[in-house]
């Protein structure tokens, strides 16, 4: 079944991508949810018209995407977490944490753009995260993860 979403959905495609989807798939969640429509010529041509027209404006998006991915290339980010013996920590930092870190620094970024490696980080040191800031710029941010004071 061949679909165009109108959102992202995770893990299939970005907004105004035509995908390849099971017929289960599409029929009982992609369309009753809203977040696709059914690929037909027709809305085929008026999705490759709006396309054309939005590509201008897309430009400048993914200018300003890179620009934000320069400034965030720059940040020290230090994540502070309870730390038990050795350097393992209480609980674990995922992507909220880190989206927490990058807003005490002035950056709003959503936590669903942040992708933290194996999801939870549950050690102490250094790591790296991938941002998407859109779907044409992904950047990798690196942040510590220090002990708490007591």
């Amino acid at each position: 079944m061949e679909l165009i979403l109108k959102k992202d959905v995770e893990n299939l495609g970005f907004a105004d991508d035509v995908v390849e989807v099971k017929n289960g798939y599409g029929r009982n969640y992609l369309i009753p949810q809203g977040l696709a429509v059914l690929a037909t010529p027709s809305a085929k041509k008026v999705l490759a018209e709006t396309l054309k027209q939005r590509s201008f404006k897309e430009k400048k998006e993914i200018e300003d995407a890179q620009k934000l991915a320069k400034q965030l290339g720059g940040l020290e980010i230090k994540i502070a977490a309870k730390v038990g013996t050795g350097d393992k920590l209480f609980g674990s930092v995922s992507n909220a944490d880190v989206s927490e870190a990058f807003a005490k620094e002035g950056v709003e970024l959503e936590k669903k753009f942040i992708t933290v490696p194996g999801g939870t980080i549950k050690r102490l040191g250094q790591y790296e995260a991938s941002v998407r800031l859109h779907r044409e710029v992904i950047t990798p941010v690196a942040f510590e993860i220090v002990a708490q004071p007591k």
